[in-house]
């Protein structure tokens, strides 16, 4: 498949990919292109900033959690010629599974899916020495998938001095820069960056970055770059969603998804992989709602920042109770990190303040104010419950609160120390634990999910 293509990354996190990545999106946007993104590795908020502020698709794509073949497959799975991707990178270029190993970084998903690369180099406060920075990420990149480069943070006479050197020694092309943008900045908090609802004028300032990048970066290089990157495999049949059940929507179970600004941490393709498996997907707000949507058959609640809306959400009882009562007569769910906690009897925020929750959960968690077993994981059910005996399926953890009661349904291990520990409380119609999951890393779980919802759909229909 011929697909057009580049991925945005750097020496390190903190080089500025996300600000020239939403400006490059939506440059590419106001030039007519059909963009969708990408953010590799497990990410949450990068993709809400693409598609809330930018207004376009955006998924994850992360190959430990998914091989190469599959996240190859995953990449091209419904793109058309015609639409223009941009990957964003995640934390250094190589810097994989444990800071150390290829697999999980931004260069193995660019080498996977022989994606050509630009180079964000943070030059504030370098001279000369950016060339030989330059010129070992070149020697390391033994794909050749670097083709350009972009200096961000450099102001414009410094650059027409610094451009000729770098491409008379190194024979890299030089995109353009970037000057610093010191009245724009995306903030950060403990979970990475704040939601981009939280910023004022955000869709304003990035499309003035942008108007920036089309002055001072060479947009013709980078989409000649992007439509001569090299043809790709299909191996992925794509899939006709209209046909994929045989039961007609009024007949297919729902899963109803929290979602608001509590509740927004979810992957695209996890809620797809429900949908494909036979769910129809439906919305609600444990924030703003007082009851659940009628006919739905399961839950998924996923992560967020419950914490900084622990008041509301103890304050508003008919949801708590709502779901209180649902999980009482065995609706099934899953509920992951921000999820979890919310299921719990106590939640102690970063004050210090106690909040009553939904107390499906006798335990209470609380601010450690400190990342807790942070990073990838693999986990395996003890008795099967939602996966087959013997399987595994992959996720991610990052949350600075704790529980009093993690749960010891499941092993998790740490794919790059072996090292292992308890975690999730799981059963027949329930699966609640800390650690993000990736449905497309093991299928069996959404499908034993779906097959749930069904059996408890058809339960309701016969009592």
């Amino acid at each position: 498949m011929k697909l057009n293509r580049i991925m945005i990354a750097a020496p390190a996190s903190g080089s500025g990919k996300t600000m020239i990545t939403c400006a490059l999106l939506q440059a590419l946007k106001n030039r007519g292109e059909q963009v969708v993104s990408y953010k590799c590795g497990p990410d949450y908020i990068d993709p809400m900033f693409h598609e809330k502020v930018i207004g376009i698709p955006s998924r994850n794509l992360d190959t430990f959690f998914t091989g190469e073949d599959a996240t190859r497959n995953l990449f091209l799975k419904n793109r058309t010629e015609k639409d223009f991707v941009v990957m964003e990178g995640v934390m250094g270029l190589f810097d994989g599974l444990g800071g150390i190993r290829e697999e999980g970084s931004s260069y193995h998903l660019a080498k996977v899916t022989k994606t050509p690369i630009v180079l964000i180099i943070d030059a504030k406060g370098m001279g000369r020495s950016i060339i030989p920075m330059i010129a070992g990420f070149l020697a390391y990149d033994k794909a050749r998938l670097i083709q350009g480069v972009i200096l961000n943070k450099m102001s414009k006479s410094y650059y027409e001095i610094i451009k000729p050197l770098i491409e008379d020694e190194l024979g890299i092309k030089v995109l353009g820069y970037l000057p610093d943008q010191k009245d724009i900045h995306i903030e950060s908090r403990h979970l990475g960056l704040v939601m981009p609802n939280e910023l004022a004028d955000i869709q304003k300032k990035l499309q003035a970055v942008s108007e920036e990048l089309e002055k001072t970066v060479d947009m013709e290089a980078i989409e000649h770059m992007a439509k001569h990157a090299k043809e790709i495999l299909l191996t992925y049949k794509r899939m006709n969603w209209n046909s994929c059940f045989e039961s007609k929507e009024s007949s297919r179970p729902v899963i109803a998804v929290a979602k608001d600004e509590a509740f927004c941490f979810f992957y695209a393709d996890n809620l797809l992989m429900l949908q494909e498996k036979g769910a129809v997907i439906t919305y609600f707000s444990p924030l703003h709602d007082t009851k659940l949507p009628e006919c739905c058959d399961a839950l998924l609640i996923g992560g967020g920042y419950p914490e900084l809306y622990s008041g509301e959400l103890s304050e508003n009882v008919k949801m708590r109770d709502a779901i209180k009562q649902a999980l009482d007569i065995g609706m099934p769910i899953v509920a992951e990190c921000g999820g979890f906690m919310y299921l719990h009897d106590f939640m102690i925020d970063q004050n210090g303040i106690r909040h009553a929750m939904v107390g499906r959960i006798p335990a209470t968690c609380s601010y450690i104010g400190k990342l807790v077993r942070f990073g990838y994981v693999e986990i395996r059910e003890k008795q099967s419950c939602f996966l087959q005996e013997g399987q595994l399926i992959k996720g991610h953890e990052f949350h600075y609160f704790d529980s009093t009661n993690n749960g010891d349904s499941c092993i998790a291990t740490k794919p790059d120390t072996g090292r292992e520990y308890s975690c999730v409380i799981a059963g027949e119609n329930y699966w609640m634990g800390f650690p993000h999951l990736y449905y497309p890393s093991n299928e069996f779980f959404a499908e034993s999910f779906v097959k749930k919802a069904e059996k408890y759909k058809k339960m309701k229909e016969h009592t």
